[in-house]
């Protein structure tokens, strides 16, 4: 007798490999991932321009990136005593403006060739409550706290996100032919607005993906973290403390079965070892004793040192050139 229903993803489709590098771009979940996929020693870029969630601010990141097109001056704007853009996260809002247009630039040229050079993609739409700035028309992607009747508020309808995650899709595909697309709707449950809008809103999601993938399911796949995590974990213990984001458990739970419908059959054995090597890594030895803070550091090294002979593409991981650096 069974009393959970498992989550089938169907058979592994072999996309990634350990040695691949990979771009995450969405909602916190994407954060989420790419935490784990930095934890086993994958190059991953993870949201370059700060965590998005609506799939229209994706699509107008995503093309900024291909174009690698940079800030302007005049698109910044000051609020809350730093300057913002309503394209950027806001961890990227600095007092200095030079500092602040400097560093959403870099971040948009290291994303632009972490685009070019991926092989694979992930995309995780997090809302389809919009926020439009009513003086342009444009949907924002962080309303920095201006007042909020400056901007529309409403749910983009389906055949506005597909429209848009068609554009993003095919623009894809032709700046990076090999890219592969995984999208994904966050299992982050948006409660401010109650639970019949979050839900409304995610259905709204999972509906404009599957329109968006019909046409380019070739290179596109749709990986089901949210109903892994509202159907098969469907309990408040694989919830953190706020009832709203996926518990540290639920987290390695979704990582796992992502693992299982991707990852490569050759790759399997470098993420746990890697993973294994990246928890050494995290370990600081809390000791007096200098000779035996060396011994580890020592030991670590050794440990990387193998690794990196097994595996010579970690060879530039700057994790592991930081391990060898403190011999």
């Amino acid at each position: 007798m069974e009393f959970r229903t498992t989550v089938k993803t169907g058979e592994n489709r072999g996309w990634l490999h350990h040695s691949d590098k990979v771009v995450l771009l969405g909602s916190c979940f994407s954060d989420n991932m790419g935490a784990k996929m930095r934890g086993a020693l994958i190059d991953a870029t993870v949201n370059p321009m700060g965590t998005l969630y609506n799939p229209m601010s994706i699509g107008r990141g995503v093309q900024r990136l291909i174009e690698c097109r940079p800030m302007a001056g005049q698109e910044l704007f000051m609020q809350g005593g730093v300057w913002n853009s309503f394209d950027f996260h806001s961890r990227y809002s600095m007092p200095d403006k030079q500092v602040t247009l400097d560093g959403m630039n870099r971040r948009i040229t290291d994303g632009h060739h972490a685009l070019k050079s991926a092989r694979l993609l992930t995309v995780t739409l997090g809302t389809a409550i919009v926020y439009r700035l009513k003086s342009t028309g444009d949907v924002v992607a962080n309303c920095h706290k201006v007042p909020q009747h400056e901007f529309e508020r409403s749910m983009a309808t389906v055949d506005e996100m597909t429209s848009q995650l068609d554009t993003m899709l095919t623009s894809l595909h032709e700046f990076n032919p090999e890219l592969r697309v995984i999208m994904t709707v966050s299992p982050i449950r948006h409660i401010a607005d109650g639970l019949g809008i979050n839900s409304l809103s995610k259905a709204t999601l999972r509906v404009a993906i599957d329109h968006a993938l019909a046409r380019h399911q070739d290179y596109c796949d749709y990986f089901p973290a949210y109903e892994i995590m509202v159907d098969d974990l469907r309990d408040y213990r694989f919830y953190a403390s706020d009832m709203v984001h996926p518990s540290d458990v639920a987290v390695e739970y979704i990582w796992q079965a992502l693992q299982a419908t991707y990852l490569d059959d050759h790759s399997a054995l470098a993420v746990a070892r890697c993973e294994r090597v990246h928890k050494r890594l995290q370990h600081r030895p809390m000791s007096a004793n200098r000779e035996a803070v060396d011994r580890f550091n020592a030991d670590t090294a050794s440990v990387v040192r193998n690794l990196i002979k097994e595996y010579p593409y970690l060879s530039n991981n700057p994790e592991l050139q930081q391990a060898l650096d403190r011999q």
